[in-house]
């Protein structure tokens, strides 16, 4: 029974590979032309990608779906955090975010061939390799928030491959947050882990994928010297969160 499992999960992750080449290679043409405009070319991107996302989930079983316990304002500017735990945290980050934003991307993944180009038009990549590098990715996402676009950042930074909700956070995410002034809108990525585990691509299934949409948290009263403060409380809510909806230790 278990080699039968095994099988159809190679079948599933070989189908689904497949359908995301197909649907990235329609995408393709269009997300090189928008390249060329500028910010709201790179707008447009984002809305091909998503459309690339949702046709992808469709013909692949993965059915997404939005929970807002709180009120969401789609015109306002926020800086968005979510736990990482999966390599479909990038496909349910595209479906869920239906306004102007841009995610912070791991520069290694522009090595991917064909995807690579799109994955640097999409992202602004950061390269940790040294301090310069990522002074420069921090500069890009304030330039992007004085544009009037949100950001994405997962704060935990890569995946989280403990048995608890979330690892410790980096201070990008709430260093930009007070010094642009911006909201911070946690997310809950509650299916991804179900949907494939990092261990193996060929752990995919099909089945739901939830995105959870907590308060947002206003940022007016901190200053840089109370970051820690902020990024604690953060962290605080989104792990309460994560208990609510998950069974830990995983």
């Amino acid at each position: 029974m278990k080699s039968k499992v095994h099988f159809f999960g190679y079948i599933y992750a070989g189908y689904a590979f497949l359908m995301f080449i197909v649907f990235m290679f329609i995408s393709l043409p269009f997300i090189l032309i928008s390249s060329a405009f500028g910010i709201k070319g790179g707008n447009f991107i984002y809305k091909i990608c998503r459309l690339w996302g949702i046709l992808w989930y469709f013909t692949i079983g993965i059915r997404h779906k939005d929970i807002y316990e709180s009120p969401h304002d789609f015109s306002r500017q926020y800086i968005f955090v979510a736990n990482h735990c999966s390599y479909m945290d990038i496909p349910a980050t595209i479906l869920t975010m239906q306004q102007p934003v841009r995610i912070l991307g791991k520069y290694e993944m522009v090595k991917a061939p064909v995807f690579g180009l799109i994955y640097r038009s999409a992202v602004i990549l950061v390269d940790r390799r040294d301090a310069e590098r990522r002074a420069k990715s921090f500069r890009a996402l304030k330039a992007a928030v004085k544009h009037g676009i949100s950001i994405f950042i997962f704060p935990e930074g890569t995946f989280n491959e403990t048995t608890q909700p979330l690892k410790d956070f980096y201070d990008g995410a709430f260093r930009i947050a007070i010094e642009t002034q911006t909201p911070i809108k946690p997310l809950l990525y509650i299916d991804t882990l179900k949907r494939m585990h990092y261990h193996s691509v060929f752990s995919m299934n099909p089945g739901n994928n939830y995105v959870v949409y907590l308060a947002e948290v206003p940022v007016e009263h901190y200053t840089i010297q109370q970051l820690p403060e902020l990024k604690e409380h953060v962290y605080s809510l989104m792990e309460e969160g994560l208990r609510r909806y998950l069974p830990y230790p995983r």
